[in-house]
């Protein structure tokens, strides 16, 4: 299957998670997953219509970013207009690359702590800089496992509460990943649980908090996650294989 194959067989699954629980699919964004791929077949990806790009390492995403961009100026086939491309940071984000990465991201899908909102604001607060806030998502670990980032759901509100802080940071929604074992009910529990959050927390929000979206679904439970109310989802391997 080609590449261009691939996406359509995804998005056709997306069509169909979304109307089973009557929503539309229009209403989820598909981020795809490059971290395993090279510069080329992001290329192609992006050529058969997915220009949401997401990547787990910031020094992958900066070098994906500044590849398409030398390639593209070297007359690079498929041609892929960089203003369409809009990156991801959807794993950790290290506060010395900071700097680097903010340029180059749509969306940091993985903002867990107050000293990490301190250090984006600050890169923004350069006197050359008059461009939008920075749009941020929370990572809340709904599935309690040890190895994994994210504040706990207790610690999101108290952080929201601190967002008048953070002037040039926006605060679109949250994201999380479900627990690697279980299987799909309890990857549902995880679901259910970052989207319960999320609704009580919004009647109480103003100001550059929204908290509309949802990041949650990846390769093996997208489908789970649409189904639970994911606005975006972050897809990888049933792209490439």
């Amino acid at each position: 299957m080609s590449i261009a194959d691939n996406l359509h067989r995804v998005q056709e699954r997306i069509v169909r998670a979304a109307e089973s629980v009557g929503r539309r699919a229009d209403e989820i964004m598909l981020v795809g997953v490059t971290k395993y791929v090279d510069a080329q077949q992001a290329a192609e990806l992006v050529a058969a219509g997915c220009h949401n790009l997401g990547e787990s390492r910031p020094q992958e995403l900066w070098k994906k970013a500044g590849e398409l961009t030398a390639k593209r100026a070297a007359g690079f086939t498929p041609a892929v207009p960089m203003p369409s491309i809009h990156w991801h940071l959807i794993g950790h984000l290290q506060r010395n690359k900071v700097a680097r990465t903010l340029p180059l991201v749509t969306l940091i899908h993985s903002i867990d702590s107050e000293r990490l909102l301190t250090a984006i604001n600050e890169a923004r607060t350069s006197p050359n800089d008059s461009g939008p806030p920075t749009n941020i998502l929370l990572e809340v670990n709904t599935s309690g496992e040890s190895a994994k980032h994210g504040l706990t759901p207790n610690e999101v509100e108290p952080l929201l509460a601190a967002a008048t802080n953070f002037p040039q940071i926006a605060i679109r929604g949250l994201m999380t990943m479900a627990a690697l074992e279980g299987g799909p009910a309890i990857a549902a529990r995880n679901f259910a649980t970052l989207r319960e959050l999320r609704d009580r927390l919004k009647t109480n929000v103003t100001g550059c908090v929204q908290l509309n979206e949802l990041s949650m679904g990846m390769s093996d439970d997208f489908e789970i996650a649409i189904r639970e109310g994911s606005t975006i989802v972050r897809i990888g391997s049933a792209l490439w294989e």
